[in-house]
C-alpha cells in the first residue's frame, strides 16, 4: 500500500520592511487529528460556558439583583 500524500500549504505575508513565511505539511491522518482536537476545544468552551451561566438560569431574580450592585 502507497503511504498518503501529505498536503502542503504555504502563506507569505508582507508588512514594510518586515516579511513572514511559513510552510505546512500534513498528512491525512494529522488533519483528522487536528480536527478532532479543535472540536474537543470548542465543546469543552460550551460546556465552560454553560456551566458558569448555570446560577443565571436557575436563579434568574437573585442573578438580577447581584448585578445592580
Amino acid at each position: 500500500m502507497d503511504a498518503p500524500k501529505p498536503n502542503t500549504a504555504t502563506v507569505s505575508f508582507r508588512a514594510g520592511r518586515a516579511r513572514f513565511m511559513a510552510r505546512v505539511s500534513m498528512t491525512p491522518a494529522g488533519l483528522l487529528a487536528v480536527g478532532g482536537l479543535v472540536s474537543g476545544i470548542l465543546l469543552s468552551t460550551s460546556v465552560l460556558v454553560w456551566s458558569a451561566t448555570n446560577v443565571a438560569r436557575r436563579r434568574p431574580l437573585a442573578s438580577a439583583i447581584l448585578t445592580r450592585r
